[in-house]
């Protein structure tokens, strides 16, 4: 199984939502460059700090581990391609082992 690049999510979704490093980081009450090393994967993110940013966003957990770019602008009615559901049990294993 592919290990989920969740910094690069993390920093996809937040410029999706238009959000500055400096907004996520007061909201989860630490320094910018704090947030910034989450990013950058310096720092180890935890399951609560996981969370937290899930509800920042306003996404879920699941939406952060198996973020994939080309589903977020496929979404259209009319997408034909791929197949939202494929990546289920690996997040669902992924996040099995985190706990």
């Amino acid at each position: 199984m592919k290990k989920p690049q969740v910094g690069r999510a993390l920093r996809q979704i937040r410029e999706l939502k238009n959000l500055s490093q400096d907004f996520v980081a007061h909201n989860l009450g630490i320094s910018t460059r704090a947030y910034s090393k989450i990013e950058t994967e310096e720092t180890q993110l935890t399951i609560a700090r996981l969370y937290d940013l899930a509800e920042i966003f306003g996404v879920g957990v699941g939406d952060i581990l198996g973020f994939e770019p080309k589903l977020i602008f496929n979404n259209s009615p009319n997408y034909q391609g791929g197949n939202y559901g494929a990546h289920v049990d690996e997040i669902k294993e992924l996040f099995e082992r985190l706990l």
